[in-house]
């Protein structure tokens, strides 16, 4: 039986893979909300939390130092087989369970940070190469209060900037992104 996080998980992989996939060769080179990364290198960021998250699900080790180069082959395809992967291994009934030898945090944290990273960067991909990104509503339920707790701590790591103000009617998606750094009104040009 899965856990209650395995279905958000599927979600956020499931609107992220038509964003990737959408990607053109020609636009691995934009740039993204993410002012480090552009596409190409935000893909291979994607790619390699997604490879990585599926041994913290497991509580093996998973090495962050380095980011290999994702984009060989039917890189597309790929990117949904492996986000394949990461939905079984969160799936795992005790996948929830205890605490993450690899970072030091409790299995749901780390489950909150990788639907984050679904959800957050499935927007940067899509709002940096101009497609449609529908966040699944639940999964951004689930995700935006683990957002609010882990901001400072992320800030702190550079793993966000500092927070966007956005106008008072801006829609809870527009202030999770702003709560990680991002303009909600960023575009490419």
């Amino acid at each position: 039986m899965a856990n209650d996080l395995s279905p958000l998980i599927d979600g956020a992989a499931r609107a992220a893979d038509p964003v990737v996939r959408g990607i053109t060769d020609k636009q691995l080179t934009q740039p993204t909300p993410c002012a480090e990364y552009d596409v190409r290198a935000l893909l291979n960021h994607l790619f390699h939390v997604v490879v990585g998250f599926q041994a913290l699900a497991a509580r093996e080790a998973a090495d962050f130092s380095t980011t290999p180069d994702y984009l060989q082959g039917d890189w597309r395809a790929r990117f949904g087989a492996e986000t394949g992967k990461l939905v079984t291994a969160w799936a795992a009934p005790d996948a929830l369970e205890g605490v993450s030898p690899g970072m030091g945090l409790p299995q749901r944290t780390v489950a909150h940070m990788v639907l984050g990273d679904l959800l957050v960067h499935g927007w940067d991909l899509a709002r940096a190469t101009g497609q449609d990104y529908r966040p699944d509503q639940a999964v951004l339920d689930e995700v935006r209060p683990a957002t609010e707790d882990m901001a400072p701590m992320a800030r702190e790591a550079g793993a966000y900037g500092e927070e966007v103000s956005v106008p008072s009617d801006a829609t809870p998606f527009e202030k999770m992104l702003a709560l990680t750094g991002r303009d909600p009104r960023w575009s490419p040009s």
